[in-house]
């Protein structure tokens, strides 16, 4: 056996040794990837338009904040924002938290029950859609690094996901500028009537004990920004602090004019597949160690204007 084996490796070599490249038809080494020579490389097809029956504009004084809806994972809870949009409940409101390196928040400032205001057609509390049984509409595009909250993980449509394969079950993850409904204790209490973007490092432990619905496209340099609230949790303590939201539209509700024209780099193609690895064995001159590895919330979803 031991013969054999060795004649196999041997003979492989002496194949690989007899029809050397003459000098001229040597190819030439091919750069290593980079982010920039990924994306300058893409081809039209990698990228996919906002559908802007799922894209809300949040308007603040002088500044857009354009946040993309996941009906695939929380189908009622974006209903219910989509229904809280089109009558209006959200314009005049305010955000009410700026807490460092963690969230920020919005929806009605007032404590008491009775003194908030009142919804119209939307529902104030819905069940909890904090994962949901993986199926085949859910095309997971698995993360090659891992990690430590769950054993496998990866990207669906373009957002970053986890999975249970013991349990199948799939959920959406709080990487940076995910979208979250805020909840009170029972976790059939959210509705979406108040909603968090994850402005820091990327808070984990709240994987599926809070319904995500979206992530912002746009914008996250507007709310990274925000004065720090002083009070706890990152809470205004002075209502003077708070920031208006002069309005929340539905894109589909916009004029063409008005809507923006961005572009997400799909998930599912060899182009995304290269940025990942470009961005795992960095081979930028300044790094001394590529890494070769990166975790699922460091894994950059560029966008890009739509030419």
């Amino acid at each position: 056996m031991k013969r054999r084996r060795w004649f196999f490796v041997k003979a492989a070599s002496v194949l690989l040794l007899a029809a050397p490249l003459a000098a001229d038809e040597k190819a030439a080494p091919k750069p290593p990837l980079t982010m920039g020579s990924v994306l300058e490389a893409s081809r039209a097809s990698d990228w996919m338009p906002l559908d802007q029956a799922n894209t809300l504009y949040m308007q603040l004084p002088g500044k857009q904040v354009v946040i993309r809806l996941v009906p695939e994972f929380a189908p009622q809870h974006v209903a219910n924002i989509k229904t809280l949009v089109q009558e209006g409940y959200f314009d005049g409101l305010v955000i009410v938290r700026s807490q460092e390196n963690y969230v920020v928040q919005w929806g009605d400032p007032a404590e008491e029950e009775a003194d908030r205001r009142p919804m119209k057609k939307g529902k104030d509390a819905l069940p909890a859609e904090f994962d949901q049984v993986v199926s085949d509409h859910l095309s997971l595009i698995r993360h090659p690094d891992g990690d430590v909250y769950a054993d496998v993980v990866g990207f669906v449509n373009s957002f970053p996901v986890a999975m249970d394969s013991d349990t199948g079950r799939i959920w959406l993850t709080h990487c940076y500028s995910m979208m979250g409904a805020g909840r009170a204790e029972s976790p059939d209490s959210g509705s979406g009537a108040e909603l968090y973007v994850v402005i820091g490092h990327s808070p984990r432990h709240l994987d599926r004990n809070v319904t995500l619905a979206g992530r912002v496209v746009q914008g996250m340099e507007i709310l990274t920004t925000l004065p720090r609230g002083t009070g706890g949790l990152g809470f205004y303590e002075d209502p003077k602090q708070y920031v208006p939201i002069e309005s929340i539209r539905l894109g589909s509700d916009l004029p063409e004019s008005e809507q923006a024209h961005l572009e997400i780099l799909r998930t599912d193609t060899k182009t995304f597949h290269d940025l990942v690895e470009s961005r795992r064995n960095r081979h930028e001159s300044w790094f001394a160690d590529p890494t070769g590895h990166i975790s699922l919330c460091n894994v950059p979803i560029p966008v890009r204007e739509k030419d």
